[in-house]
């Protein structure tokens, strides 16, 4: 694979997943220009997550069907339209319904992975999606204090416009430098979307992988969707861009994404099994450090550390596994993962709102150790009862 090609997947994957996060630095001044509270803008993430999911379901499964280059070239442009369309939102339940479409069309990042998983040989499988899965999470991180700068600087809307443009340049891009590429499958639309159930009722492993990697993912969309609505208060009353700026702290996740890809490149079964049973342990680490030590900075940023690297560690080594089971089915597969992934950030979301409005942080820690603890009591469950299941 080219350099340029590579660099261009790598900036595709950080751009597209950026646009579900850069809403959450700037959700209290959403609140602020609608004069609303904290409950009602906080369906903001969590329809961009839910449209997030549905787009997987309904456009990811088309990577086996379709010329791949054509299909992300067209959902980059699409993507684009609704950002745009954000921009211009006159009221918060049309941005709300906006928010819903944008997290449905900015799914390039899945169809990527496994394109470009068919593109390296197999040995270097793991390292291809450590590398892909390390742009993704700076992109996470990076929409946050863009999201926050932009947003303090301008207002809210700018952030939107500013993503649509990019959505526009990545996909001029991507007809000059991504390859062409046609899958085998000459199933039709309806029976790739059937097929997903088979791939759900007869692969255990999928299941696992799925529902652990939800609860994480969930765990860690409890913490960001209300980091906003702790930092802007005492003890720590900072602004928007101080907010966006606290997404910085997760930079170790990026840096450890292509070690842990090669090390799921020369392990078994077993080791891929004993990452994410170790990210488990990390995502309750993580929350112990900030039920204890939550109103203390550096509780909040070692708390954010281990919990990125416990969510992007399990996610690296459940996608090489899934990846294995069927290599012609990858992009179902993938869309299989990725909407319980999502799914569980929109579960997260709402859980987490809630318990802040319950009781605040408190209540946040503990919806987060929750669904860790779904997670956890899955992932040693013994695999006989998990199958009868």
């Amino acid at each position: 694979m080219k350099p340029q090609t590579s660099w261009l997947m790598a900036l595709i994957c950080a751009f597209a997943v950026a646009n579900l996060y850069y809403n959450q630095p700037i959700l209290a001044m959403i609140a602020q220009s609608f004069h609303v509270s904290a409950a009602e803008v906080g369906w903001i993430p969590t329809l961009t997550q839910l449209g997030y999911a549905s787009g997987l379901l309904l456009f990811v499964p088309l990577g086996d069907q379709v010329e791949q280059r054509r299909l992300i070239v067209i959902m980059l442009l699409v993507t684009s339209v609704t950002l745009f369309a954000a921009a211009l939102s006159p009221n918060l339940n049309t941005l709300i319904l906006i928010s819903f479409a944008i997290g449905a069309t900015t799914i390039v990042a899945q169809i990527l992975i496994p394109f470009a998983t068919q593109l390296a040989p197999p040995s270097d499988q793991g390292k291809m999606i450590g590398n892909l899965m390390s742009a993704l999470f700076v992109g996470i991180l990076l929409a946050r204090p863009i999201g926050g700068w932009i947003g303090e600087q301008f207002n809210w809307r700018g952030i939107y416009g500013m993503a649509g443009s990019v959505m526009v340049l990545l996909a001029i891009a991507s007809t000059q430098l991504l390859p062409k590429y046609q899958p085998k499958s000459k199933l039709s639309y309806g029976a790739l979307l059937r097929s997903l159930w088979e791939l759900v009722k007869f692969q255990p492993a999928l299941r696992e992988a799925s529902l652990i990697q939800a609860m994480l993912f969930g765990a860690f969309s409890v913490f960001w969707s209300t980091l906003a609505f702790l930092l802007t208060r005492p003890p720590y009353s900072y602004g928007s861009k101080a907010v966006g700026l606290f997404g910085l702290v997760g930079i170790a996740g990026i840096l450890v994404a292509p070690l842990l890809g090669q090390i799921t490149d020369r392990g078994t079964a077993k080791t891929l099994r004993s990452i994410v049973g170790m990210a488990i342990f990390g995502a309750i680490a993580a929350y112990s450090i900030f039920w204890q030590w939550g109103t203390q900075l550096w509780g909040l940023i070692l708390g954010s550390v281990l919990l990125n690297l416990s969510s992007q560690g399990a996610l690296i080594a459940n996608q090489v596994k899934i990846y294995s089971l069927d290599p012609n089915a990858r992009s179902r597969l993938n869309t299989v993962f990725m909407v319980a992934t999502f799914l569980g950030a929109s579960l997260g979301s709402v859980v987490g709102t809630y318990g802040w409005n319950l009781m605040q942080w408190t209540g946040v820690c503990m919806a987060g150790l929750g669904l860790i603890g779904v997670a956890a009591i899955w992932f040693w469950l013994p695999r006989t009862q998990q199958n009868q299941n």
